[in-house]
């Protein structure tokens, strides 16, 4: 908006003071309303027929679920992909389970292996009335570990009528002679299982802290008393310890049922650690194990976080850790079973108020004190985190534009209808536009309504009047067009403390989508923020970008494609998360940080420019975040057309190619954000089953 040199403060407060009262005004209301429809809900439930009917009530709500997993694939098309993706998965578990498992010449390889440390790593299992077959499978699967540094810490916290078997089968174990430290002992001299008693059950995060008392290990790792370790997980472990100094250690998991590790539900292959995702979601979970001394001045867990201590857990100890290592590996197997949060989260409804404050506490450690955190639609603990902006900084909207006046009015109109944030300016950037609707509609801007918030500037013009430094080799081959060296104009030619990058091509959705990508754009730690945008059919354009995906082996976008309603892979179209890269189809970053990297790189004309500008965001120490919070509509293309074919695919080409070479040490890693077991040809996850044998040795 306009800058006003001489505040008027009175007249500023007397209309924060009216918002204020007729914001008082509403919530009384809401709340009156509130308690007499939760009386009348009270009411209702109390009703012996409403409690007859939940047989009934339950099998109704499956289908409606069933329903609405349907609608979420969004056309038949949809459900005709999410079979064939389902088929993909069916069809890779069957290489994750049984018959990962080490063949005799890779475990005697794998035995014999010396390591310069060899650390002693103590596993934590808190017992509770665990049943024989759990009990067997747990134990066995660490005696089966290639890796034999390890002690088997149990706390049992059984009541009287389970304690004596669970008790006798530990025993049974620990005068097994793979328990033995030296084989030739006898009794529990020497023996890595180490078992007490607790004169009450203290829940798990008292039980799991009473296993640490009996811990010796440098290394502490934590397991459920129902679940199956991978034979060889401690040895990728210590390999990891080895290799990359590692002190915080996670993999990837499974979930199955019944007592068979190859009849799995879900796979789930994680992200490097990534603090955004995890704040909005406990993706670590399983198989944590890390330096003891990351323990140093906590607890290990917090019982007043049960249900979700192991989330709090995670979130103090890895703001501790120097290098948090993620080994993608399918490494552990999470039983689902009844009663066990695998199998469903209402079993454990405390679960979820323990979440939310394990990350409100995480987030009070980090010096935020005003924000919300409310379940999505995803998941009832994958979380929305909404941080409070802090002032109204100035926003500076940049659109380049060359003819397409009926787009721009579409996008320009939308912004100023739809945004409630008020302290922004309209910076289009005119680029060597002839016809007259174009001009005819820049002096409407001028002269209209919108004269006071909307800029038009001529980037032609100025590189004409020689006002623009520019290299012919900056230039394409007509010399016409350069994107990046547009954008880097229109920047120039902007004052707000924060810009927005926006094609000419969008229309905004979401009322609050400036706050939802400045709350982010705010943090020290943030670089480039992007939004969630959708095809005209409300198709997925853009959530996030990710390294080498696509033909090209440069960048795609995820879940591209997708129905809008999709929740994404393992819910991540629900939560803000970190991402290598976002669209500058709509980009906020701080004026600050884009000086910072130089702004757009000119070498990259057209293509890739904004993936390029992330990465030297990231070079820099940076988090560049998606949030699926800030929607709005990409007519994509409309103003360049599509890069298939002819002079446009030649130049999208040498484009990629000159991205290839600049950051091939960045894309050789790979993306640190999605999973090396995923498929690169395919935007929605898919595993690469066909080069699945190619990350068992890695």
């Amino acid at each position: 908006m306009a800058d006003n040199k001489e505040l008027d403060y009175k007249a500023a407060y007397e209309r924060e003071k009216l918002k204020t009262a007729d914001l008082a005004g509403r919530i009384a209301e809401l709340e009156d309303k509130n308690q007499e429809l939760e009386f009348k809900l009270n009411r209702i439930k109390n009703n012996p027929i409403w409690k007859a009917s939940t047989p009934a009530r339950n099998t109704m709500h499956w289908v409606i679920r069933q329903r609405d997993r349907l609608r979420n694939q969004g056309s038949l098309k949809g459900v005709i992909a999410k079979v064939k993706y389902k088929q993909i998965e069916k069809k890779a578990m069957t290489h994750y389970g049984t018959e990962s498992f080490p063949s005799e010449e890779t475990r005697k390889e794998q035995e014999s292996t010396v390591f310069e440390k060899m650390p002693l790593i103590s596993i934590l299992v808190p017992l509770y009335n665990t049943p024989e077959r759990f009990l067997r499978d747990m134990i066995e699967s660490v005696l089966d570990q290639t890796y034999s540094n390890w002690q088997l810490c149990l706390a049992d916290g059984s009541d009287d009528q389970h304690v004596g078997e669970v008790k006798s089968i530990v025993r049974e174990y620990q005068a097994d002679k793979r328990a033995r430290m030296n084989a030739s002992e006898t009794g529990d001299m020497g023996c890595r299982i180490k078992y007490q008693k607790l004169e009450r059950n203290e829940g798990i995060a008292g039980n799991t802290n009473h296993c640490l008392e009996l811990a010796e290990g440098e290394y502490i790792g934590l397991f459920d008393h129902d679940d199956i370790l991978h034979p060889e997980v401690l040895y990728w472990y210590v390999k990891a310890i080895n290799e990359e100094n590692a002190d915080y250690i996670y993999c990837d998991e499974t979930t199955f049922k019944g007592d068979d590790i190859n009849k799995m539900i879900t796979m789930h292959f994680k992200p490097d650690y990534a603090i955004d995702n995890l704040r909005a979601n406990n993706y670590i979970c399983h198989f944590s194990v890390f330096k003891r001394t990351l323990l140093e001045g906590t607890e290990l867990f917090r019982t007043k976080f049960d249900g979700s201590q192991d989330h709090d857990m995670i979130l103090r100890l890895t703001d501790k850790a120097e290098h948090i290592v993620h080994v993608p590996k399918l490494l552990y197997y999470w039983r689902s079973h009844a009663g066990s949060v695998a199998s469903d989260i209402s079993a454990k409804p405390y679960a979820i108020d323990a979440a939310k404050g394990a990350v409100a506490d995480h987030l009070r450690r980090h010096g935020y004190d005003h924000f919300k955190i409310t379940s999505t639609r995803a998941f009832e603990t994958i979380f929305k985190i909404t941080y409070e902006v802090q002032g109204t900084p100035k926003i500076s909207i940049v659109i380049p534009n060359c003819e397409h006046a009926q787009d721009l009015k579409r996008c320009i109109d939308s912004i100023y209808e739809k945004s409630v944030y008020d302290n922004y300016e309209i910076i289009v950037v005119e680029n060597n536009s002839k016809g007259s609707e174009i001009r005819g509609y820049y002096e409407e801007l001028r002269t209209g309504s919108l004269k006071d918030i909307v800029k038009v500037v001529d980037y032609t013009a100025a590189k004409a009047a020689g006002q623009i430094a520019t290299s012919g080799d900056h230039q394409s081959a007509d010399g016409s067009f350069n994107y990046s060296a547009v954008v880097n104009y229109g920047v120039a030619q902007s004052t707000g403390e924060y810009i927005i990058l926006l094609n000419n091509d969008t229309q905004v959705i979401t009322v609050n989508w400036m706050e939802e990508l400045l709350m982010y754009a705010q943090r020290e730690d943030v670089g480039a923020v992007g939004a969630k945008l959708y095809f005209p059919d409300r198709k997925i354009q853009h959530a996030g970008v990710v390294l080498k995906l696509g033909a090209h082996r440069t960048a795609g976008h995820s879940h591209y494609g997708q129905a809008g309603m999709n929740l994404g892979y393992m819910g991540r179209l629900c939560y803000a998360q970190d991402v290598s890269a976002v669209t500058g189809a709509c980009l906020m970053v701080s004026r600050a940080k884009y000086d910072e990297v130089g702004g757009f790189d000119e070498t990259f004309q057209v293509s890739l420019n904004d993936v390029d500008f992330c990465l030297k965001l990231r070079e820099k120490g940076y988090l560049n975040v998606f949030t699926p919070f800030a929607e709005l509509y990409h007519y994509e293309s409309l103003s360049r057309g599509l890069d298939l074919e002819g002079k446009n695919a030649a130049r999208y080409e040498k484009e990629s190619e000159h991205f290839r070479t600049k950051w091939k040490e960045v894309l050789d890693k790979g993306d640190p954000y999605y999973n090396p077991n995923f498929s690169l040809d395919r935007s929605d996850f898919s595993l690469n089953v066909e080069g699945y044998s190619s990350l068992r040795d890695q």
